[in-house]
């Protein structure tokens, strides 16, 4: 047993360095990608030809594939703590490659997910033993779950075609809102095809009922959904941020929807429940400042109408005295009057 959770123990630490790094890979690529063609956060696809996204995304599935294999060999939680090590992963090459600075606020918002999210995850119920598809099936079209289901595409189906639009680009929560919540699926469904191989690879063929693969539909979708937007927001805001604030949204999400379709808490002790409440408000104090505290990128280009500094403005007006409406009979259609605030000179 000891042997096994020490595979588990090395796969969870290789996960992190691997998921950690993709995130540092991924964003240099969209940023190569940014500068011959739209950018990701404004509909733009161009990093699927960049060699660089494709390192950064080979990096995290590497990485996922030996998160995947750690909850084999080792329960979730001695796995599930050690994907904080990729936030500080992340941080540093953030830090030192793309010259991304977190501020010590931001490292305090960061060690407060790592604390509340190894809380949460310290007093979690153990998971009830599972011998087949058909049982995790059952306990997917449970109606608690199915409420969860329907609010969860409700939530997302808003954020993105109403608050992405809108709000994406100025708001971490909205990209990193819709991964976490469409994430939280992807876990109960990939779990889902785990137990089914692991199950196989006993004896039991699991592939051979339509259960499995609604599970790998539904596990495929989720994942494309979050790659996309997970991309938007790397693409937008500061990687030091986007990486911890996902990891403590994600980590919450995936807690509440494993406790409604597995019913974790039943016969819970109410000092556990007590613990997990306090980690999950600790996750999100840390969320919270991490995102009052993050800085945000440099615009990437000015037009001619940007102010050229904090003490010139400029001001267009055309011959009528209309601004930016020229006379058909003037010879020159706009003079350009400089506007100088004269308090700054004295």
């Amino acid at each position: 047993m000891y042997s096994s959770n020490l595979k588990g123990f090395i796969l969870a630490v290789v996960s992190s360095a691997f998921i950690g790094s993709s995130f540092i890979i991924k964003k240099k690529g969209l940023r190569r990608a940014g500068v011959n063609g739209p950018r990701a956060s404004v509909g733009g696809y161009g990093y699927l030809l960049e060699p660089l996204w494709w390192v950064g995304m080979i990096t995290m599935i590497v990485g996922e594939i030996a998160n995947f294999v750690a909850y084999i060999y080792a329960p979730a939680v001695l796995v599930t703590p050690l994907g904080a090590l990729s936030i500080i992963v992340s941080a540093v090459l953030a830090h030192f490659l793309l010259k991304e600075k977190l501020q010590k606020m931001g490292m305090l918002g960061c060690l407060l997910c790592i604390v509340g999210s190894t809380m949460v995850v310290l007093h979690a119920p153990q998971e009830q033993s599972i011998t087949s598809v058909q049982q995790i099936w059952e306990l997917a079209i449970q109606p608690a779950f199915l409420l969860y289901t329907a609010s969860a595409i409700a939530i997302t189906l808003v954020l993105i075609l109403y608050c992405a639009p809108r709000y994406g680009q100025t708001n971490l929560l909205i990209y990193i809102g819709i991964c976490s919540v469409v994430g939280s699926l992807t876990v109960m469904s990939v779990k889902a095809i785990g137990i089914a191989i692991e199950l196989t690879l006993e004896g039991t063929n699991q592939f051979l009922f339509f259960q499995t693969w609604i599970f790998a539909m539904v596990a495929v979708s989720c994942i494309i959904t979050q790659l996309n937007y997970l991309n938007m927001a790397l693409d937008n805001f500061n990687t030091a941020v986007v990486s911890p604030v996902y990891y403590a949204l994600f980590t919450s999400f995936t807690i509440l929807a494993s406790a409604i379709m597995f019913k974790d808490y039943s016969g819970q002790s109410a000092s556990s429940i007590a613990s997990e409440l306090c980690g999950l408000i600790t996750v999100l104090s840390g969320t919270t400042i991490l995102h009052s505290t993050r800085e945000p990128d440099p615009p990437i280009d000015t037009d001619l109408y940007t102010p050229l500094s904090p003490k010139v403005s400029w001001f267009i007006q055309g011959n009528s005295g209309e601004p930016w409406k020229p006379k058909d009979e003037d010879g020159t259609p706009f003079n350009l009057i400089t506007v100088i605030r004269q308090d700054h000179f004295q």
